[in-house]
């Protein structure tokens, strides 16, 4: 409590207390659509167990048409209500609280039946919504009145309604989306009357003892956004309608400027939210970017909010509170920021989890038991999978001897902790270095294993991970030619003018680490706002800076080529691809795909295009940089197995198609509760 004073302190709501400042916020995890009830009641209990204050939920569709897609979870039956008070019942057991967001979608939806303020398309969904009548707006209004008052009889302790994000209330808030000219556009007024109604009439069907909370963008983020003026108008009459708190929503799903990613300031956002406090009577929530204690604590402590808000750092480690309060926050996983396992699952389909922490969503079925019978396990690479590997099997009550070549942990992570954006790489590395130094696990690094030294152990892991690939240019072993681990690894000076061979992750993580001066914008919040455009709601419409991006100037210019005849990027992920690929053209990198790498030699690197390798030219730059991907370093693995012990081959060495973190930690993990 003396480390985290304001973090820790209860919050009084009137009727109900919360046991410190802590709301693990809303997440679509993809668990409730599953309908095994069992692991949805797990997968919150266990932060609820964490001392987590208040938790809500993934977003709860209030009808059919609302869903974020066909087939989206929500409270429409008594079967619905029955199933959710698995979930409540197991949280209030765990000692905690939970509130069920109440999420319509609107335009977002990812239906033909969507509907909207206005026929506008979004350009996130290819189906144009439907314009409401008022009959059809009342019916929507009833929905999430239903969809509270079912939330209370599932046993909820309140509901979040979801008014930001760009989400259906959200476009009736602004001129952007809604054309009306009836009693619900125009004017302000009107237009704040949906979300207002809403919060009234939820209100009145639910009595005071009954937590709402209203998710206000704060900021939009896209042309004819909301004002500042009209925040502090819509949270006061919010207030008015009823709700006991008001959490921070930001940016709209459309915008393009980052919100979430790792490359985006810690607590990038919070000045936003300070703005609207003192402003209104109830409790006020930010969110966005705060993933260890020490930053929340500081953000209340400057008087930015009453509560934060946490999401992902919550799937990267359900314990954050708990640890906090015991001041280990040391041993707190990090949440890097990297959306791989969670938004990326979510938009690709797929279940959420997380890189850092592969149990995220698995709780009933990635658990880590002791082992009926302890082995002594050797596990040789200490990068993300045999770090995983030992660490859980050390948990287990297992002997592991972890080995590496290096004079450090870390493996491939030490490379992109130097890319300008990846700052929260240092962070999990440094978790790793405090996790192993105090478990069991022998640590022998600054040593090559050979076949001998592994025949004695029980279980052998190989996780040597990768070696470069070989692209077989000719004039490659010039001295100009550097690999990415020269560059990255080594520190080798690079001229002005570079071409970077490989459009990978790998190809965009040197390029952007080569066209970024020395200090990274991530570092420093508000040079990063002025290159992304970032302004003030209190000056302009939606928060967008009114000359909009202002890049600054590349530290060299850079082109990146690829083979494939095909965008740029175009394998990066879902949700931060389009951040990376951004970036670049900020910094003028000049993007080639089609390429044939024909020789390197004086005149620089000759290249052609196509199959017919058609318009040969030479590129004059001062180096070329080889990103051409990497290939196992199975070696150790194959010796083993020609004497006929055979091990288990884990990570890169597995597989090397790019450097995949996410895999190589769920692969590590999986292995560890088997041996």
């Amino acid at each position: 409590m003396a480390q985290y004073p304001h973090l820790l302190a209860p919050l009084n709501l009137g009727f109900t207390v919360l046991k410190n400042r802590v709301l693990m916020g809303s997440m679509h995890t993809g668990l409730e659509e599953t309908k095994d009830w069992h692991r949805v009641a797990e997968f919150y209990a266990e932060r609820a167990r964490g001392n987590v204050a208040l938790i809500v939920t993934g977003g709860m569709a209030p009808s059919k048409e609302g869903g974020v897609f066909p087939g989206a979870a929500g409270l429409f039956t008594k079967q619905d209500i029955a199933d959710h008070q698995i979930v409540t019942g197991r949280v209030h057991q765990a000692g905690g609280k939970i509130a069920m967001q109440i999420l319509h979608a609107g335009r977002y939806a990812y239906s033909p039946e969507c509907v909207s303020a206005s026929p506008v398309k979004s350009p996130i969904s290819p189906f144009p919504p439907k314009e409401l009548d008022e009959e059809g707006i009342e019916k929507q209004i009833q929905d999430f009145v239903i969809a509270t008052e079912r939330a209370r009889d599932a046993g909820y302790d309140g509901v979040e309604i979801m008014g930001s994000e760009g989400y259906f209330l959200n476009q009736f808030l602004v001129t952007h989306t809604n054309k009306r000219e009836d009693r619900w556009g125009g004017s302000y007024e009107n237009r704040m009357r949906l979300p207002v109604e809403v919060v009234r009439r939820c209100r009145e069907a639910v009595g005071p003892e009954f937590i709402i909370i209203y998710r206000l963008s704060m900021i939009d983020l896209i042309p004819n956004g909301s004002t500042h003026d009209e925040v502090v108008q819509l949270a006061k009459a919010v207030e008015q309608a009823g709700a006991t708190i008001i959490n921070t929503g930001i940016g709209w799903h459309e915008a393009r400027i980052p919100t979430i990613a790792t490359s985006v300031p810690r607590r990038a956002f919070t000045w936003v939210t300070k703005k609207l406090m003192g402003q209104v009577g109830i409790p006020v929530i930010t969110s966005n970017r705060i993933n260890m204690p020490e930053v929340a604590e500081a953000v209340l402590a400057e008087g930015c909010a009453n509560m934060v808000s946490m999401a992902r750092p919550l799937l990267a480690d359900p314990e954050f509170v708990t640890k906090a309060i015991a001041g280990q926050a040391k041993r707190i996983a990090p949440c890097i920021g990297c959306n791989q396992a969670c938004l990326d699952h979510t938009f690709g389909g797929k279940l959420t989890s997380c890189l850092v922490n592969p149990r995220a969503c698995h709780e009933t079925e990635i658990a880590i038991t002791p082992a009926d019978t302890p082995k002594s396990i050797a596990v040789v690479g200490a990068g993300p999978a045999g770090l995983a590997t030992a660490l859980a099997a050390a948990q287990r009550g297992h002997k592991v001897t972890l080995f590496d070549r290096a004079e450090n942990i870390g493996g491939q992570l030490n490379i992109a902790k130097q890319i300008p954006g990846k700052e929260e790489f240092w962070g999990l590395v440094d978790w790793y270095e405090t996790m192993v130094a105090a478990s069991s696990i022998s640590l022998k690094l600054g040593t090559n294993v050979i076949a001998d030294d592994l025949i004695n152990f029980d279980e052998v892991v190989i996780a040597t991970g990768v070696i470069p690939r070989d692209p077989g240019i000719p004039g490659q072993e010039r001295p100009e030619v550097l690999s990415y681990l020269d560059v990255l690894r080594d520190k080798k000076s690079v001229g002005k003018k570079v071409a970077v061979i490989g459009a990978g992750g790998i190809g965009f993580d040197v390029s952007e680490f080569l066209a970024h001066p020395n200090s990274s914008l991530t570092e420093d919040l508000s040079q990063w706002m002025v290159e992304w455009g970032v302004g003030d709601p209190a000056t302009t419409p939606g928060g967008l800076a009114e000359k909009g991006p202002q890049p600054h100037p590349p530290a060299r210019d850079v082109i990146l080529l690829q083979r494939k005849a095909q965008a740029l990027g175009k394998g990066l992920g879902k949700t931060t691809g389009w951040i990376h690929r951004a970036a670049l053209k900020m910094k003028n990198v000049q993007m080639m795909g089609g390429v044939n790498y024909e020789k390197i030699d004086d005149n620089g690197l000759h290249i052609s295009f196509g199959e017919a390798h058609e318009n040969p030219q030479a590129i004059a730059v001062d180096n070329v940089v080889i990103c051409a991907g990497q290939t196992a370093n199975r070696s150790l693995a194959k010796t083993l197995a020609e004497r006929g012990f055979i091990a288990h081959v884990i990570g890169g060495a597995d597989l090397a198609a790019e450097l995949d973190a996410k895999r190589a930690i769920d692969q590590g993990t999986r292995l560890a509760i088997k041996l």
